[in-house]
């Protein structure tokens, strides 16, 4: 690792207007990735119908794409931990429209697979040195309310993509990617705008050195990478991915249930992915509810070094049954057939008043996604507070980089354990037994958070203990 006390001063650069409207637009950008990673899954059927392909081949490319982005990501977190974080983000995000415009046009599926994974490189970028930017802003009494924002944007996105790729591609799915091609070159160019937030201007131990006109110019370098991965909280933080993501991917098929649910009470497929999108989109609501973990996070944390991983291991475990209800319950679909896509909107919403099936399985779902959303607001966190600023991008891009894995491994293998469970369960519930028996990893996932609780005051003491001396040094 280097560092250097030379140099003339930096400004900090930009008034508070400024700096609100470059946090909004990390913000933003957080959520249009997840838009992008969203589009495919509501229009499965549709695509897989357009290339003559089986739909678990459009699963593999989901699969895929989560697997080469987070892979991407490592690199990118890399160097932004070591190079200026703005032009990596114009890249990263101008790579991912690029893809997102060519799956669109594609005209066979190897290209459509070629184009999504392309875009799958630039959204690397977006979350791992985007995250790296924004920990800079953010006190570390803040630090969970703060993230659940972050995460709940990139959820947001999640759901945007869902109800977009449902909404607008039911009759023609090559618009919505044309659609978000467009949005994501205007958010590359709005980058231009946005002013360079300094490394580790956000940690008290730093602030006075900070203000004197010091730059902190520590860098990560290969030879930090034993020491990131030495400390016991980023291993637990690293590897508890593998498990939850496996059940977190399985849930991007939750508007294939629903599809399938319709279709089998006799609606075309065209109404069954407008029904299967908007009941995807108001179950995943729940997640508005991570800033209430983040909340959570940041009160115990205040009191104990170990309550945000306490408050994760909690709301992971407690989560299960809520999920294992949610995809048995019987929900009685009434809209009308080949109507337009407004009318079966509406129909959808009003059933939730109406028919209780449906209410009974939206506030299951509620409880659900709000119990599990208490993971990502304390994961950001309790990254940002157990390591130097120099070594956020790249631990998280780390345990992005697993997640992806666990990501792609439950997207895919649910594919196919739904078309080995057809024998014995006919569709919908096949799917209905596959995602019950995916949402089990959940179980590993919080025992492993309960372990970061017991390495984790530790750590964090270490790295503040750490920026102090190098602020006496500064």
């Amino acid at each position: 690792m280097t560092s250097s006390t030379g140099g003339t001063a930096r400004v900090w650069g930009g008034n508070a207007a400024h700096r609100l409207y470059s946090v909004v637009v990390f913000v933003l950008l957080a959520s249009l990735d997840n838009v992008a990673i969203g589009l495919v899954p509501p229009l499965y059927g549709a695509i897989a119908e357009s290339f003559a392909v089986p739909q678990r081949l459009l699963g593999l490319v989901t699969a895929v794409s989560f697997l080469v982005s987070a892979v991407a990501a490592v690199g990118w977190a890399y160097f932004g931990d070591r190079t200026n974080r703005k032009p990596l983000l114009m890249i990263g995000t101008l790579i991912w429209a690029v893809g997102t415009g060519g799956s669109g046009l594609a005209g066979n599926y190897p290209t459509f697979l070629a184009a999504q994974l392309l875009a799958a490189v630039g959204l690397g970028a977006v979350g791992s040195v985007g995250f790296s930017v924004v920990t800079d802003l953010i006190s570390p009494r803040r630090r969970g309310l703060v993230m659940s924002f972050w995460g709940l944007s990139q959820g947001a996105g999640t759901l945007a993509g869902t109800l977009v790729g449902g909404l607008l591609g039911a009759t023609d799915w090559r618009r919505p990617f044309l659609l978000l091609t467009v949005v994501g070159l205007a958010a590359t160019a709005a980058y231009l705008f946005t002013y360079d937030i300094r490394r580790g201007q956000s940690e008290p131990q730093l602030a006075g050195a900070l203000a004197t006109g010091a730059d902190y110019d520590y860098r990560i370098s290969r030879a930090d990478l034993p020491t990131v991965l030495g400390r016991r909280t980023n291993r637990w933080l690293i590897l508890q991915g593998l498990t939850a993501q496996a059940a977190f991917g399985s849930l991007v098929w939750l508007p294939v249930l629903f599809a399938e649910r319709a279709q089998d009470q006799g609606y075309s497929m065209a109404t069954a992915i407008v029904v299967g999108s908007v009941f995807a989109t108001l179950f995943q609501l729940g997640g508005v509810l991570s800033i209430v973990g983040g909340l959570v996070g940041d009160a115990l944390q205040r009191r104990t070094p170990s309550g945000r991983a306490r408050v994760a291991a909690v709301g992971v475990l407690a989560a299960l049954p809520f999920y294992l209800v949610l995809f048995f319950v019987p929900i009685r679909i009434d809209v009308p057939d080949g109507a337009g896509t407004g009318a079966v909107v509406r129909a959808v919403l009003g059933s939730v008043f109406t028919e209780p099936t449906v209410g009974l399985s939206l506030l299951t779902a509620l409880l659900a996604l709000a119990l599990t959303s208490a993971n990502s607001p304390n994961w950001f966190a309790l990254i940002a507070d157990a390591n130097p600023p120099e070594h956020r991008g790249t631990v998280y891009s780390l345990g992005n980089l697993v997640n992806g894995v666990g990501r792609a491994a439950g997207n895919g293998l649910v594919g196919v354990a739904f078309h080995a469970l057809r024998a014995a369960f006919p569709p919908p519930l096949n799917y209905a037994v596959g995602l019950a028996a995916f949402q089990l990893f959940f179980i590993p996932t919080g025992i492993m958070y309960w372990l970061a609780a017991r390495s984790s005051a530790k750590d964090i003491a270490d790295v503040r203990d750490l920026l102090q001396s190098r602020a006496e040094k500064l």
